[in-house]
């Protein structure tokens, strides 16, 4: 079994910056791809942005220029670097991985979410 736990999430005023971090454990074989995605209230989940370990990052066009995706991968962990948050920005946001364990079972693993307020 694999885990994904976020955190950095919070409240912050329009303008402002968050780092939130995903780490993931367990029965690790491989790490093929970790993301992020966003569900406000009353919305669908949508992506924020994604990346296969060792390529470049892909976004959301709403987010793009403001956000980063980066990762150490000798931790398991990705990170997303918002800056300049606005009120729309607010959400749940997840961590999602695409891993293979030690079973030779690829599978998709969500993290719990972490809530990111942006208000004055």
């Amino acid at each position: 079994q694999v885990q994904l736990v976020e955190s950095g999430g919070g409240l912050v005023q329009p303008g402002g910056s968050l780092r939130l971090s995903c780490a993931a454990s367990g029965s690790i074989f491989r790490i093929h791809v970790m993301g992020w995605y966003r569900q406000a209230a009353g919305k669908q989940r949508e992506l924020v942005g994604v990346m296969s370990i060792g390529g470049i990052p892909n976004y959301a066009d709403s987010v793009t220029g403001r956000f980063t995706i980066s990762s150490d991968n000798a931790k398991n962990t990705v990170y997303l670097q918002m800056n300049s948050l606005s009120p729309e920005d607010t959400a749940v946001y997840y961590c999602n991985a695409v891993v293979t364990d030690y079973s030779a079972t690829r599978k998709y693993y969500w993290g719990q979410g972490t809530q990111v307020t942006v208000s004055s």
